[in-house]
């Protein structure tokens, strides 16, 4: 069994890393354009990802709440980070996103230079207050752009049940920019864990909450509400499926 998730996930890999490479270089050809237009064309690799991480480790997802995603108004989504896959499978999920993120990030060869032509807010972490004040400015104008804005409320990637500090830095843009906020869960670690090479077959399940309006809400408000939804859909859904899992008859 494990040499099969190894081979499937090989091949997924190779896919992945090819094609990752073609459209990079080939999307730097769409730089004088919109951001609109780059955005379709770097969309095509997330796509990809998802089919042919279907088709080969046999990994597909099931959205809850699909019907709360507003399309005609940019939201905030203050989300759980547990692996690669959210980034890729959010952009079938949701309307045209721009990601908070590492500044390092773009510094990645392929990978990087594709990020770039998304329009990220790329942040360095280690500026302090500064580096706050960029993700408000930036992320305000980016949400009244039209763009959705992606935040990982933790900062990093957590291992499946366990639950890391909720940042402040969402909560605080949630409450200037007048723009509905969606907290989303979900329990991809399970099926593609951080840093492991090994994607497992099954069903991801993504929770969507109904759109939250925060102008009137505090900092403290805003993250209490984050840290209910993630224990509630990434810590306790998970654990209650585990438990299934382990319980179940081979």
């Amino acid at each position: 069994m494990k040499l099969i998730l190894i081979i499937r996930s090989t091949v997924f890999a190779i896919g992945q890393l090819v094609s990752l490479i073609i459209l990079s270089v080939l999307g730097q050809v769409t730089r004088p354009f919109s951001v609109a237009k780059r955005y379709a064309f770097m969309k095509l690799w997330a796509k990809f990802c998802i089919w042919w991480l279907r088709v080969t480790c046999g990994l597909k997802f099931k959205v809850h709440g699909a019907d709360s995603i507003n399309t005609h108004e940019a939201g905030l989504i203050l989300a759980r980070h547990e692996s690669a896959w959210e980034t890729l499978a959010f952009q079938e999920i949701f309307p045209r996103q721009a990601y908070v993120l590492k500044r390092e990030l773009l510094k990645i060869p392929f990978f990087g230079w594709g990020m770039a032509l998304l329009n990220p807010v790329a942040i360095d972490r280690s500026a302090g207050r500064k580096a706050l004040n960029q993700l408000i400015k930036e992320g305000s104008q980016r949400l009244a752009d039209g763009d959705w804005v992606v935040i990982f409320s933790e900062g990093t990637r957590m291992p499946p049940n366990q639950l890391g500090k909720i940042n402040v830095g969402g909560a605080m843009l949630a409450t200037k920019a007048k723009s509905p906020v969606y907290l989303v869960a979900h329990n991809a670690g399970h099926y593609w864990p951080k840093n492991s090479f090994i994607k497992k077959p099954g069903c991801i399940d993504v929770y969507i909450s109904e759109p939250i309006d925060a102008t009137e809400m505090s900092v403290a408000e805003i993250n209490k509400r984050v840290e209910e939804w993630l224990s509630r859909y990434s810590i306790s859904e998970q654990s209650r499926k585990n438990k299934e899992e382990t319980q179940s008859p081979e």
